[in-house]
C-alpha cells in the first residue's frame, strides 16, 4: 500500500488558474457579466472593459467555444445587438478560478513582512569601507 502525502509535491504550482480565464481581457469579461447576471451589451462590455471591437469580439469567442459565455443577437430595436451572458458552467470554472487566486494572495500574504523590511534595508544601506 503506498501512502500518498495530502500536501502537492508543488505548493506554488496553482494548478487551477484557468488560462481561458487568467489572460486579463478575458477575465475582465467574465467579471463583468458576473456582475451582470442578466447580460451586457457587446457595446456596455466593450466600455466596461476598455476593449476594442475586435480584441472584445475575439475574447468572446474564445469564452464561447470554452462555454463558458452565450452569445445572443436580439434585432428588437431594428438593429443587431449582441448580449454576451455567462453561462452555468462558466459561473461554476470563474468562482473555482477565484478559489485558486485567493489561495495566491493568502500565500504572498503569508510572507513576513518585518523580514522583507529588513532585507530591503540590508540592500539600500551603502557598504562602509
Amino acid at each position: 500500500m503506498k501512502i500518498t502525502n495530502s500536501k502537492p509535491a508543488a505548493p506554488f504550482a496553482y494548478e487551477g488558474l484557468d488560462r481561458v480565464i487568467h489572460e486579463r481581457a478575458r477575465l475582465s469579461v467574465l467579471t463583468s457579466l458576473m456582475t451582470h447576471p442578466k447580460g451586457l451589451s457587446f457595446v456596455e462590455l466593450k466600455q466596461l472593459c476598455a476593449l476594442t471591437d475586435g480584441n472584445l469580439a475575439r475574447h468572446l469567442q474564445v469564452l464561447e467555444e470554452d462555454g463558458m459565455v452565450r452569445l445572443s443577437k436580439d434585432t428588437d430595436t431594428g438593429r443587431a445587438q449582441t448580449t454576451a451572458r455567462i453561462t452555468v458552467a462558466g459561473r461554476k470554472r470563474y468562482l473555482e478560478y477565484l478559489t485558486i487566486l485567493e489561495q495566491v494572495v493568502r500565500d504572498a500574504a503569508s510572507v513576513s513582512h518585518e523580514g522583507e523590511e529588513n532585507l530591503i534595508r540590508r540592500k539600500l544601506t551603502p557598504i562602509s569601507t
